[in-house]
Parts: C-alpha cells; structure tokens; sequence
C-alpha cells in the first residue's frame, strides 16, 4: 500500500533540498488521483495559512506542455504571496517558470456541486493580473497526472496585481500577452481557461464540494495559466499584461 505520508515527505524534502527527484508513479505506478490528492492534502495541512487555490492544465497549450488532458487543482499557501515589486529569488526554486493568470477574489463563500460561472463572477470581488511561478518537484517536469497533483500542481510562487470589480468585462474575450526581457512570449485570451476563466473556477468550486470543501470570502483563485510557461533565472524580467485588468511585472534575482 502507498503510504501518503511518507510520499508527502519526500516532496517536502525535494522542496527543502532544492532538488529534483523522479517522478513518485516510476515506483509506485498504481499511485492515482484519489491518493494524489491525499498527498496533496498531507501538504496542505503542513504549509500553515490557506491565501486560496488554483488551477492547473485548463489551457490547451498548458495540456500539449505537460501532456495531460483534463483540469486539475491544488492550494496556495499564504507564504508563497510575492508583493508587487518583490523580486524572485530563482535560487530558492528548482527550476521555476512564469505564467500569466486571470486572478479571482472571492467578495462571499461559495460552494456546492452546482456552482456556475455566473455564479462565480456575481460571488466575485474583483478579477486581476496575477503571474504564477511554478517549480515541479520532479526531474525536467517529467509527472503524470497524479504526480502532479500529489506534487500540489508544481505550486511555488505567485503575485497578484490590483484587482478590478468584473461587472462589464467579458473575461473569455481579454487579451493576454506574455513577455520576457522585453520580447513577446506568448499571446492568449481569457478563453483559453476552459473556455472562460470563471467556468474554470466553477469546476474548482463543484471538484471542492466532492471533499466537502469550498471556496470562502477573502480567498483568491487563480483561474490557469492562459499560455505556456516560461523557465526564467537571475536577471529576467517577465510581465503579465491583460486588456481591462492591468500590467504586472515580475523581476528574478
């Protein structure tokens, strides 16, 4: 039998070592999402306050990247929060990569297996910019679908800009441009999250509510990565910018 808390401390290891390890299915090939996800769940319970969650593989060009075909989640700790303007630190990381975000504030609680994305956008404070950084515990961000969720979706960092209220933004049409050193990256819109961000939430919300589980006021989403991600060291600067939310920059040390 997999025992998912030793599989739990092997991540944490890699994360405090700064070193990557093989993917955990090599050796344990019957580890599935069911018990990814309590792995991902022992994490939780370690990283102290909960600032929300997050989405993973909601872009088809996310899917051809990491070569998986359907959504998944995971949580994002309170201490992985970079402030606008706060360097990277890439030495921290084991091999980080950017991406940019369509960022969720939920103004209420909401939960249920019904949940729509009219629902999410009327339960919505505001929508931002965000850029997530991601850093696979695993060797060259070689995972199958459980590894990677038991892995908390590859989560490490992320920074949210300033958030706007969502009434009159049609968030599927937005236009979303990546760039890296001062070069385009990569281009998008909001559609590329599931064909709109906040149904990518709603699915999150009615994934949650099979656990019991919901998302409560204050806390943030961050609705999948809308373009591949892109590896960044010292010295790089990337920059989110979407139509109607705003501009975000992320310097690396």
């Amino acid at each position: 039998m997999i025992n998912v808390s030793e599989l739990a401390a092997r991540l944490g290891k890699a994360v405090a070592d700064r070193t990557a390890i093989g993917k955990l299915s090599d050796e344990f090939p019957e580890l599935d999402l069911p018990t990814a996800y309590q792995v991902q769940r022992e994490l939780r319970s370690a990283a102290g306050p909960l600032a929300g969650w997050k989405l993973g593989v909601t872009s088809r060009a996310k899917q051809v990247q990491v070569d998986v075909n359907e959504p998944i989640y995971g949580f994002l700790p309170a201490a992985g929060a970079l402030d606008l303007g706060e360097p990277l630190d890439t030495g921290a990381q084991i091999q980080p990569r950017c991406e940019p975000e369509i960022v969720f504030t939920l103004g209420r609680d909401l939960a249920g297996p019904h949940v729509t994305a009219a629902d999410v956008v009327a339960a919505s404070s505001g929508v931002a910019v965000g850029i997530e950084v991601l850093d696979s515990r695993y060797t060259d961000y070689g995972f199958t679908m459980a590894d990677v969720v038991a892995d908390n979706t590859s989560a490490a960092r992320y920074v949210v800009g300033t958030p706007v209220p969502p009434e009159g933004i049609d968030l599927r049409l937005v236009g979303v441009v990546l760039e890296k050193n001062g070069k385009l990256a990569a281009t998008a819109s909001g559609a590329a999250s599931l064909g709109h961000p906040a149904a990518a939430v709603a699915w999150l919300v009615r994934a949650l509510a099979a656990d019991g589980e919901g998302l409560r006021a204050g806390e943030i989403v961050l609705s999948g990565g809308l373009t591949a991600a892109v590896p960044v060291g010292p010295g790089d600067v990337v920059v989110a910018s979407i139509d109607r939310l705003g501009t975000l920059e992320l310097g690396c040390r």
